[in-house]
């Protein structure tokens, strides 16, 4: 158990968390939130023992080992496969099945296990170093921001992987859909303090929004009552008959707690400048041919009509074109061969992370915004600055100061100063906190335009692609469907060469109906029955515990409620709020406990069918 007590941080005037106090359990799978500047990677540092808090201590079990990736791309071997070797522990310097088994999920091949580290690309040397943190199998593994630099397939057989992640994990990441599926509590940074709870960040921020509504109503119908013993002190002090009264309102006035109101937290808030759309058309691509000078043929024969209004998702593993496909649509690139034809009314807007490079450091993040489109006046500018979250005087900051998240919002920034009708989009998400890419998402949404987005993001593509430009097998081609629906038709097929022994199907399933005898049949039927009791026993058992804890949970609830019509009637603000707050507690604890019997109760069915089909099949070879 990791145990953090009192922990405060400050870096100048600004402070990130106060006397926060947290237990990370054994077994726990832990998604840290909270917006971008707020303390999540200076808390991370500070569990790891890389930063130190101005005051408060952390307690580490005896022996407890911390992995985390290194930022550092220092190298010591010669190959890849060496190179992930070197994160194993000493007690298994020998387990090279364990490195190519993660090497492997992470994208890649079997070739690249005998090449330089050198050889690769930054984004593929930083996962080399998350290889390495994941073979170390340490007792708490860290990871800031793992997504950034994988691709769709790596990212689905890292979900695979952290679930199964038997000790604990400390997450960060933008991508909301990635964390929900990897961990079982969510602790957020939240107005200087850290809450820690059971299940996704659903419950987590619902949980916040009600608890900030019950203190805000609280705190309203404090003042009142506030402003009316203030009155009455006013109006009677003078009377000698009222003495005593106004003695006594005076007495509760002093004892009554005075609640500041909540400050505003700035929250990333815009929507994309749109311009009307062509009647019919956007662009029409014919026959697109793209290779780099020496390279393979990234981009062959690409055919694609965009209509106004589509939301076209553009997917695949990294380096096989897709960054690429989208330069070509945005004139960046020039093709090799065939036609690309826009509309003359289509106006784009390109946003792609390597556009950073394109600011300029002695200008101001209002400079860049007021010089992006020529009928952007100041006042223009600084709300466009405002809603990338530079308000005030941090609009005046210089580019060449600004962090890489920072640079990303001025370039979203310069898209959203232009009226457009097509958005051709980047990873856009990537450098957000959570809550901006809830409003990204949003805005994309609400866009009147066409869109068309490279993400690794599934949330995003479950959200709004309509049809897809995939790039897989050596092939690019068009898929007219939702995201859903391709995982259903085709599916990412390089997943299938990525599953271990233990994630593949059971080998009994292929073996062939080989006739047997009676004592064979009773032989692996005892062995099969002996082995569905011990895999069924235990969730049988835990499924009883839940229904068990549900009711405890639902006769609570009936108290409760019976409870807060008594308050209601008797006008009992105080204990109207705290029982608020214990209704809630408890229809969470019943929701996440209904969740937990429902996911329970499909893989008893799941396990309970695949045990009596094998039962099944063995009475079919009995001789």
């Amino acid at each position: 158990m990791i145990a953090a007590e009192n922990l405060s941080k400050s870096y100048g005037g600004q402070v990130l968390f106060d006397g926060v106090s947290f237990q990370i359990n054994p077994g726990e799978r832990v998604g840290l939130v909270g917006r971008n500047g707020h303390g999540k990677t200076t808390l991370f540092r500070i569990i790891s023992g890389e930063a130190l808090a101005d005051s408060g201590t952390v307690t580490l079990p005896k022996n407890y080992r911390i992995g985390y990736v290194k930022q550092a791309l220092s190298f010591t071997e010669d190959t890849i496969l060496a190179e992930g070797m070197t994160g194993l522990v000493e007690s298994e310097r020998d387990a090279r099945w364990k490195v190519e088994k993660v090497l492997t999920g992470l994208g890649f091949s079997e070739a690249d296990f005998y090449r330089s580290p050198a050889d690769f690309s930054g984004g593929y040397q930083v996962r080399l170093n998350l290889v390495k943190a994941l073979v170390s199998e340490p007792d708490l593994l860290m990871l800031d921001e793992p997504t950034n630099y994988l691709d769709i397939t790596s990212i689905r057989w890292i979900v695979s992987f952290l679930q199964r992640w038997p000790r604990e994990l400390l997450l960060i990441t933008h991508d909301r859909g990635f964390m929900d599926q990897v961990v079982s509590h969510t602790m957020g940074i939240h107005r200087r303090q850290v809450r820690k709870m059971a299940g996704d960040t659903d419950k987590y921020y619902d949980q916040i929004a009600q608890e900030e509504e019950v203190y805000e109503k609280t705190r309203l119908n404090d003042e009142r009552r506030r402003r009316e013993v203030q009155q009455f002190i006013t109006r009677f002090r003078a009377k000698a008959r009222l003495a005593n009264l106004v003695q006594s309102r005076i007495k509760t006035l002093s004892k009554m707690e005075k609640r500041e109101k909540l400050d505003t937290i700035q929250t990333l808030e815009f929507s994309f400048r749109s311009c009307p759309s062509p009647a019919k058309r956007v662009m029409s691509v014919e026959n697109l041919r793209f290779a780099y000078p020496g390279g393979p043929t990234l981009v062959r024969d690409f055919s694609l009509t965009v209509q106004p209004g589509e939301r076209i998702g553009v997917v695949g593993k990294n380096g096989r074109g897709k960054t690429t496909l989208l330069k070509l649509l945005a004139g960046k690139l020039h093709p090799l061969g065939g036609k690309l034809d826009y509309h003359p009314k289509v106006r784009a807007g390109f946003f792609e992370q390597t556009n950073v490079s394109e600011l300029v450091d002695s200008r101001t993040v209002e400079d860049e915004i007021l010089y992006a489109h020529a009928d952007v006046d100041r006042q223009t500018a600084r709300n466009i600055c405002g809603a990338m979250m530079f308000s005030g005087d941090d609009a005046l900051k210089k580019i060449g100061v600004l962090s890489g998240g920072e640079k990303s919002r001025v370039m979203l920034g310069k898209v959203l100063v232009t009226p457009v009708n097509l958005l051709l989009l980047d990873e856009p998400s990537n450098h957000l906190d959570m809550d901006s890419t809830d409003a990204l998402l949003a805005a994309l949404d609400d866009f009147d335009g066409a869109v068309i987005m490279v993400t690794h993001n599934e949330m995003f593509l479950h959200a709004l692609a309509q049809r897809l430009v995939v790039f897989q097998n050596g092939e690019v081609f068009v898929f007219d469907g939702s995201y859903q629906r391709f995982l259903e038709k085709i599916g990412w097929q390089e997943e299938e060469s990525r599953r271990t022994p233990s994630e593949a199907e059971p080998a009994e399933a292929s073996e062939p109906a080989a006739r047997l005898s009676k004592k064979e049949v009773r032989k692996r039927r005892s062995e099969i029955v002996a082995e569905k009791s011990e895999v069924l026993r235990p969730m049988q058992r835990r499924v009883q515990e839940l229904e068990a804890q549900i009711e405890k949970h639902e006769k609570e609830l009936v108290a409760l409620n019976e409870a807060m019509v008594v308050a209601s009637q008797q006008g009992d603000g105080a204990r109207i709020g705290e029982l608020s707050r214990s209704l809630h507690v408890c229809q969470s604890s019943v929701d996440r406990l209904y969740d937990e019997l429902e996911q329970l109760s499909d893989r008893l069915d799941e396990n309970t069918e695949r045990f009596d089909r094998r039962l099944g099949e063995l009475e079919t070879q009995l001789s």
